[in-house]
């Protein structure tokens, strides 16, 4: 098959469906990925076809961050911006799924991709790396991570659905009109309900059922596969990091990944201190934060380094609670200290908690020195620590890319039968 994947933001939300396009490639499909166009040499250094799209996910997490915990100001925020760019995403996106035979989608393509394998009557699946359109009484959506479980929490899925639809839907119109030449699908539909003429669109979800259980409420159109993991086989590190790791005891690791938050240096001084005061060596990850000071025998500044390769030579973990840190955190067995920013983080620190691998989390706008020492100690006792590790002994064991290829090439073959006997119908 030709298979086009379309989705969008920081690193996090793109290195799974290089995992996911990879996996697909073995199978002998031939793969395209869209993507914002930053990280057009991450993903052809993997052999990938590549469709760059305009506009900066860098930007998009300034935004985030200044919004806060406010799930309404993270909404506003993100949608303003994505209107702003989003005809010249469509161009790129819809282009490149012309000549597919199924389309992938993940968030911000959830309609738009759905949509547009509709009008051409080809299949489309959905993965996302958070659970979202998928109500149950279980948990919260995750845009409301601390509401309790029962009627609250199918609520909570059931509002953030409305939001995602009518907000995201509501300049669809006036786009369309103005961009005659982007070739826009002419009718926006939803992709999980349940019509007897037309296949319901199967929906991935890629996180682990060790860190959240599948619903039992759940239909059989939705999956939970494993996390999507990619292999950095050819990673060489730098002298600096090899030497500071055979210098000492193991350090702490501390990756804040994409996010972008104006006190930056603030928070970088009480992990300092943090680490001054639990005696811990630290690697400071400083990704887009830009927060870069002088390396010590005792503390090193990387830009980036793969966390497949790094965090299982460390000994814990202090992140801010992506979804791509925190799969990688669970996979390598380590305790977690989760200080979420915006998002869905708060609702994957709560479930780190949950489970028993990590300290409670700590929301960036009360960390302090005092709170980071209290969860170092935490996250170090024994009780979490091997905990940490059976739980990623069994991440470790799974493998989604390869029951997510499965399911698409099942739900695929599924697709064309009903087509091809919608046809014979029809003759």
């Amino acid at each position: 098959m030709k298979i086009t994947i379309l989705t969008y933001g920081s690193r996090g939300d793109v290195q799974p469906f290089i995992a996911l396009a990879l996996g697909l490639q073995g199978n002998g499909h031939i793969v395209k990925l869209a993507a914002p166009h930053k990280f057009d040499e991450f993903v052809t250094s993997h052999g990938i076809n590549f469709v760059p799209l305009a506009g900066d996910p860098e930007e998009i997490s300034r935004l985030i961050n200044n919004a806060g915990a406010n799930p309404v100001r993270v909404v506003v925020s993100m949608w303003n911006y994505i209107f702003s760019i989003a005809p010249e995403v469509s161009r790129a996106a819809f282009s490149a799924c012309e000549g597919a035979d199924l389309i992938i989608h993940s968030f911000l393509f959830t309609v738009g991709g759905h949509s547009w394998a509709r009008e051409h009557n080809i299949p489309d699946v959905s993965v996302q790396t958070f659970p979202m359109f998928a109500p149950t009484r279980e948990f919260p959506n995750v845009s409301a991570s601390n509401i309790p479980p029962g009627v609250l929490s199918y609520f909570s899925h059931w509002s953030a659905t409305q939001v995602f639809w009518y907000g995201g839907n509501s300049g669809y119109g006036p786009a369309q009109r103005a961009n005659p030449d982007i070739p826009f699908p002419k009718k926006l539909y939803w992709p999980f309900d349940n019509r007897p003429s037309h296949l319901r669109t199967p929906l991935l979800f890629a996180y682990s059922p060790s860190i959240l259980p599948r619903p039992g409420n759940w239909d059989e159109h939705i999956h939970v596969t494993g996390y999507f993991f990619l292999a950095e086989e050819s990673y060489q590190p730098p002298d600096a990091l090899s030497n500071f790791l055979a210098a000492g005891d193991s350090p702490i690791c501390i990756s804040f990944g994409s996010m972008v938050n104006r006190k930056a240096e603030h928070i970088d001084q009480i992990v300092r201190e943090a680490l001054k005061q639990t005696n811990n060596r630290g690697i400071i990850l400083s990704g887009w934060g830009g927060v870069k000071k002088q390396s010590s025998s005792d503390l090193l500044y990387l830009e980036s380094v793969p966390h497949d390769w790094l965090l299982p030579r460390c000994k814990m973990v202090i992140h801010h609670g992506g979804a791509g840190t925190t799969s990688a955190g669970l996979r390598a067995g380590i305790p977690n200290v989760v200080v979420p920013f915006t998002a869905d983080q708060p609702f994957w620190g709560n479930r780190v908690y949950a489970v028993g691998v990590g300290s409670k989390p700590i929301l960036v706008k009360n960390l302090s020195a005092a709170r980071l020492v209290r969860a170092i100690a935490e996250a170090e006792s024994n009780v979490i620590r091997e905990r940490a590790q059976v739980i990623g002994q069994r991440i470790r064991s799974e493998n989604g890319v390869e029951d997510a290829v499965n399911l698409i090439e099942a739900y695929s073959y599924q697709f064309k039968i009903k087509t091809d006997s919608v046809v014979q119908k029809g003759k």
